[in-house]
């Protein structure tokens, strides 16, 4: 079992940043990738960022290219999304999310039945 703790969430105005932090424990040696989602009210959840464990693979949705960065810190078993340059539509509650089991991840990182772990989520309120 794999626990995550988000933070970092709150109420920015548009322009602004906020680095969202997701803390794993317990079973985090077999950590194979994370990933953030997003939903906004009445939206279904969507991909954001995602990166393999080892590192090597990152991806990104196409609404926040250029402006939000997934980063890992393997010591601290965090995974951090940093979000720059934040517009109103950014605004929703953001999910950690993790697999601990393989999957064809260029393929299929985007899926949410393929992250096993899920955090509590972290509200971000971006305002005008």
């Amino acid at each position: 079992q794999v626990q995550l703790v988000e933070s970092g969430g709150g109420l920015v105005q548009a322009g602004g940043s906020l680095r969202l932090s997701c803390a794993a424990s317990g079973r985090t040696f077999s950590m194979y990738a994370m990933g953030w989602f997003r939903q906004a009210p009445g939206k279904e959840r969507e991909f954001v960022a995602a990166v393999r464990w080892s590192g090597e693979s990152i991806y990104y949705a196409d609404s926040v290219k250029g402006r939000f960065t997934i980063s890992r810190d393997i010591p601290k078993n965090t995974v951090y999304l940093q979000m720059i340059s934040l517009k109103l539509e950014d605004t929703a509650v953001y999910y950690c999310a993790a697999a601990d089991t393989f999957f064809p991840f260029t393929l299929r990182k985007t899926m949410r039945s393929e992250y096993s772990y899920w955090g509590q989520g972290t509200q971000v309120t971006v305002s005008s």
